[in-house]
């Protein structure tokens, strides 16, 4: 059989990711022969500058994706919230393995929790949503722009920076769940969407790969991520507009997602939830999103990126 070749960064976390989704392959179908090709793309290149300055997270997909369209690679594996909503033509998103944790994460040099910490904190993040939820949560926070890898953010903890937020998942995957001293709670500080779900991408037209990563989808989060992928679609923002989205099942029949978009200093601040049924994902997240739009977010998204 010929190799299949998983495309991806060769950061801690995405090679961690890889070689989960390489394992669990294997694990599924003996003797498949996998090869892991590393590829750099322009969001590990470019380092001096907030990514909302450079292009946003589709920075971290787009050389990946070229080598998918290329036939270089056969599979992508992404942190879904690195994708932009909108997908080139000829790739899919082919599964979506089980959802980690997908809250942010405090990780301070203390065990004081955001809302506590003392004016002038000087608190990590390359976030605009973090950020501004940070913002809205504590005032007083001295927000410091951070780039890089997460081993690179957490050892400027206690030294650079009193605290960095980071997605739980990240430092779970990585072993580093010790470091968190605050999780995050949606409640008051809403994921982006889909964080904490790998995103699993081929060609569209690529049968062969689309039945090997079958065995590896989770329908729980195959519905959250319909509904926060569609949220983020309608709304049609750029990567300087705070976004959140959070999508939950309640019970075999009932699917809650919340959505947000917030100004960079937390205010304005617009939140709302629906709920329906599991099977109108798409649906919900888009209408959540309509509403939003609809209760004042097309103008926050208007002047935030500029416009009238």
């Amino acid at each position: 059989m010929t190799t299949l070749r998983i495309g991806t960064r060769a950061s801690e976390l995405a090679l961690w990711q890889a070689n989960h989704v390489k394992a669990e392959l294997e694990r599924h179908h003996p003797g498949l022969a996998i090869e892991l090709v590393h590829v750099t793309t322009d969001g590990d290149r470019i380092q001096d500058r907030p990514l909302h300055e450079v292009g946003g997270k589709g920075l971290f997909v787009k050389g990946i994706e070229e080598k998918l369209l290329d036939r270089s690679v056969d599979l992508a594996v992404h942190s879904m919230k690195d994708l932009p909503a909108e997908m080139p033509a000829g790739l899919v998103l082919a599964c979506t393995p089980p959802r980690e944790d997908p809250r942010d994460a405090l990780c301070g040099s203390t065990p004081t929790p955001l809302a506590a910490l003392p004016a002038g904190t000087r608190v990590g993040t390359g976030s605009l949503r973090r950020s501004a939820l940070a913002l809205r949560l504590n005032p007083g926070l001295a927000i410091v722009p951070l780039r890089g890898n997460v081993p690179t953010r957490l050892r400027k903890v206690g030294t650079e920076l009193d605290a960095v937020i980071l997605a739980a998942a990240g430092l779970r995957r990585l072993g580093l769940a010790d470091r968190i001293t605050e999780s995050l709670e949606p409640e008051s500080f809403l994921p982006a969407p889909a964080q904490g779900i790998l995103a699993l991408q081929c060609r569209s037209d690529d049968d062969r790969v689309k039945t090997l990563v079958a065995a590896l989808a989770d329908p729980d989060t195959t519905i959250a991520a319909t509904a926060e992928r569609a949220f983020l679609q309608q709304l049609q923002a750029g990567c300087t507009v705070p976004v959140g989205c959070h999508a939950v099942l309640r019970g075999p029949g009932e699917l809650l997602v919340t959505g947000l978009i917030v100004g960079p200093g937390g205010r304005p601040y617009l939140s709302a939830s629906k709920t329906g049924r599991p099977a109108d994902a798409a649906s919900l997240g888009a209408d959540l999103a309509q509403t939003l739009l609809d209760a004042g977010g097309r103008e926050v998204i208007a002047a935030l990126e500029g416009g009238e």
